[in-house]
């Protein structure tokens, strides 16, 4: 404030100057004395009215380039300006009442869209193609990091998500307590337990109870605790640990998408580079990068495997996940709904993890709990909502803190409304809406 008026003032300060002479010329000048006071007063409102605009045009000029939300305030003090000139000088006042309205309701809706959520948009970071087979082991585990995490020592921050999205499930450290999937602490040494399991069933995946025998058929089952890992990504549902099944599915059908297809789409380098960081943050040695990609060759048909040099095979960096220019079965796979959540007409979308998203229903529901302790007043501010503040409200039966929280800087406000109008048509009962 000291800084604003100091430049306010090195402004204004030849027009405070012309202003103050006026006042000394109508006192010398002017005979009649009730003249001569109403025409210091005038005088005396007329600079502080200009020094208010010095202060307005001042704080708009130093916050216009910054992130400050203070330039709705120079609005505010203009029209403070021009209604208390409008009711000091009669000869100007209509039009100064006409301006000081137009200003008012210019500040009105300045403030009101200043203070809403801001979603930034963007061009898309730029393409970084990664030689995965060239790298040590600690530069695959660093990559590896940066897929689950999002970036190089983020495994230790809480609610840190990346690219791959398992800390939506897992828990990574020693001790956490996983509620929705194994923590993975120590996979690498309990993998190999995980083959005597009797319900396992390793060499005879015909014996399994599970809803998948097989990542596809003849592949077989895991032999050593690296295929286990990789079979445990490419076909989740060939065994379920006990206990982390989906609900009513008695432990035979896992929640857990598989990982190199659609909403996740991670490359073969980059589940190498994954693997590899489960092991060397344990301080253990990985195995080389051939090995690795061999066990997932075992379990992914050679039809589904990525194309070396394609899209597939660009880093795991990267922040805008959708621009909104995607029709809609591309664009809810990019930003990873599905990885999570059932979208009605969205193909791939049977994600159990999340709830379903039928919230051209849920929402008005939801916003009608006693609960909802949201500002939401209608189903697409709600969706809004709940996307880029997920734990204003948590649905029932469904814990706070999995869903990612900075989807306002990785979708564009374009994608972001697409995906709002998309899930605020879906109605239960009633036909689907159409997509792009």
């Amino acid at each position: 404030m000291v800084e604003l008026l100091g430049r306010a003032i090195a402004m204004g300060w030849p027009v405070l100057l012309m202003l103050v002479g006026l006042l000394l010329y109508f006192q010398v000048s002017i005979s009649d004395p009730g003249k001569k006071k109403r025409a210091s007063f005038q005088t005396l409102i007329g600079i502080l009215c200009a020094f208010l605009a010095f202060i307005a045009i001042s704080n708009y000029t130093y916050n216009f380039y910054g992130e400050s939300r203070l330039l709705p305030v120079s609005l505010v003090m203009i029209t403070l300006m021009a209604f208390v000139m409008g009711i000091y000088f009669p000869n100007i006042s209509a039009l100064m009442k006409i301006g000081g309205f137009m200003f008012f309701v210019a500040a009105a809706l300045s403030g009101y869209g200043n203070w809403l959520p801001q979603v930034e948009g963007g061009f898309p970071p730029p393409v970084v193609k990664l030689d995965f087979q060239s790298m040590s082991s600690q530069q695959l585990g660093d990559e590896g990091e940066k897929i689950i995490f999002g970036g190089i020592g983020q495994s230790k921050t809480q609610g840190a998500i990346g690219k791959g999205q398992c800390p939506l499930c897992h828990g990574f450290q020693q001790g956490f307590l996983s509620e929705r999937a194994p923590n993975l602490f120590g996979i690498p040494d309990r993998a190999v337990t995980r083959l005597d399991e009797p319900n396992y069933h390793k060499g005879n995946p015909a014996a399994r109870t599970s809803s998948e025998k097989e990542a596809f058929p003849g592949s077989g089952t895991a032999e050593n605790a690296q295929e286990y890992i990789a079979e445990s990504h490419a076909c989740p549902s060939c065994y379920v640990v006990p206990g982390f099944g989906v609900k009513g599915s008695n432990d035979t059908e896992s929640p857990m998408p598989k990982i190199h297809k659609p909403p996740i789409s991670l490359s073969l380098g980059e589940l190498a580079a994954v693997d590899t960081w489960l092991y060397v943050r344990e301080g253990k040695e990985a195995p080389s990068y051939e090995e690795i990609v061999t066990s997932y060759e075992k379990f992914i048909p050679e039809a589904d495997r990525p194309v070396a040099g394609g899209e597939e095979e660009k880093g795991g960096g990267g922040n805008i996940l959708a621009d909104g220019s995607e029709p809609h079965d591309k664009l809810f796979m990019k930003a990873g709904c599905p990885a999570c959540h059932t979208i009605p007409g969205i193909e791939g979308a049977v994600g159990k993890v999340g709830p379903l998203l039928m919230e051209g229903t849920n929402a008005i529901n939801r916003i009608k709990d006693s609960n909802y302790k949201g500002k939401a007043k209608s189903p697409k501010e709600y969706i809004t909502e709940s996307i880029l503040d997920p734990s204003a409200y948590v649905v029932k039966d469904f814990p706070d803190n999995q869903m990612p929280k900075d989807f306002g800087v990785r979708l564009t406000g374009g994608a972001l409304n697409k995906i709002v109008d998309y899930l605020a048509q879906l109605k239960e009962g009633q036909p689907l809406p159409p997509k792009e």
